[in-house]
């Protein structure tokens, strides 16, 4: 089986003593090789999907199911790096003692564009260098997947530009799958090979970007147009 099937997905949460609702039936397809991005206003459930996907929590019912070969890797919105260890040992770090490929770790510095910083300490980089290292320790697993949970969101804007567009050439390059959660519509239509729209737990609707290529200029017609559907659609008209 090539990519992710999420069928009937449903997750709630005690909450003062009742049981709130926040996945109602989730029915997904996750592609191999593409970056599917989840977008939605807060509480709709986007980071909850990604955490019953990652494993890190349990549905209460529906399924989850992986193809054969199934790696999972993590970025979050804070880069969770180890102040006392410079870069390379970060990378290293995520891999949890398990002897690294030869070369794998040079490679992955120089693809992520960290080359010459490979003994910097986190301390010592910016915002978006340290989302880089982030990115590079999930890579170094060499996962079939990575998770993001709004990764570039505390970046200035012209850093989580520039980390879009490196993102966009490291997926081309490991060619793995992502699932990228999001509340920003722009970084969706950057991004997304497939965006979907999460409101109140459910999957509202689907858009294939599969033949827009990947340099996207969000202010041709076309894009504006889906904007506006998009924009419709969250505020629920």
């Amino acid at each position: 089986m090539a990519g992710i099937e999420i069928r009937d997905l449903k997750k709630s949460y005690e909450v003062d003593g009742r049981q709130l609702p926040v996945l109602k039936g989730i029915d997904l397809t996750i592609p191999e090789g593409r970056i599917t991005v989840v977008l939605g206003r807060s509480g709709c459930g986007k980071t909850t999907l990604l955490r019953l996907v990652g494993g890190l929590e349990a549905p209460d019912s529906g399924e989850i199911r992986f193809g054969a070969s199934h790696r999972t890797a993590f970025v979050f919105q804070e880069p969770r790096l180890m102040p006392w260890l410079d870069v390379t040992r970060n990378i290293l770090f995520g891999l949890r003692g398990r002897e690294a490929e030869p070369g794998l770790v040079k490679d992955i510095i120089e693809t992520v564009g960290l080359s010459g910083f490979e003994k910097a300490y986190p301390a010592q980089l910016s915002g978006g260098m340290q989302q880089r290292t982030a990115l590079a320790r999930a890579l170094a697993y060499r996962p079939s997947l990575i998770l993001m949970d709004e990764p570039f969101a505390a970046l200035d804007h012209f850093t989580r530009e520039q980390m879009q567009q490196e993102l966009i050439r490291v997926q081309e390059t490991e060619n793995c799958s992502i699932l990228f959660v999001t509340h920003s519509i722009d970084e969706a239509l950057l991004l997304g090979h497939r965006i979907v729209i999460i409101d109140q737990g459910q999957v509202e609707r689907l858009y294939d970007l599969e033949d827009e290529g990947r340099q996207r200029d969000l202010l041709e017609d076309r894009f504006i147009h889906i904007k506006r559907e998009i924009v419709a659609e969250l505020k629920g008209q």
